[in-house]
């Protein structure tokens, strides 16, 4: 299965994993799945760092290919998207991350209740 991890479930990969329900360890953790991050994740992770919001000592591209996890990267379809999801969540960078679900049928694991709203698959 292909898996999208939001951007905080990447980072509590790196960090927390404590903070990762058992289920969702095993998912992460198998061979059988694909992991991917969005390239909007690194891009939400790089701008909260430079204002100072988080601290990013790592190379987040590095990090995910050490990991396994693939870079997703967004194109013209999922920007197109965007103009017709409803405003259900105000996060660019969250809505990002649904269009790239729904437009690659991958589902997302999060813990934002808001992903619920939309039609794409959360896990």
């Amino acid at each position: 299965m292909k898996i999208l991890v939001d951007t905080h479930i990447f980072l509590w990969m790196l960090s927390s994993p404590e903070k990762l329900k058992q289920n969702r360890k095993f998912a992460l953790e198998s061979r059988a799945n694909e992991i991917f991050l969005s390239a909007m994740s690194i891009a939400e992770m790089m701008i909260k760092h430079s204002i100072g919001k988080i601290n990013i000592n790592f190379d987040a591209i590095e990090m995910a290919s050490a990991m396994r996890v693939e870079i997703l990267n967004f194109a013209g379809r999922e920007a197109m998207l965007l103009g017709q999801l409803p405003f259900h969540h105000r996060d660019p960078f969250d809505r990002m991350i649904i269009a790239q679900s729904l437009v690659h049928g991958i589902p997302v694991m999060t813990d934002d209740p808001k992903f619920h709203l939309y039609d794409c698959r959360v896990i």
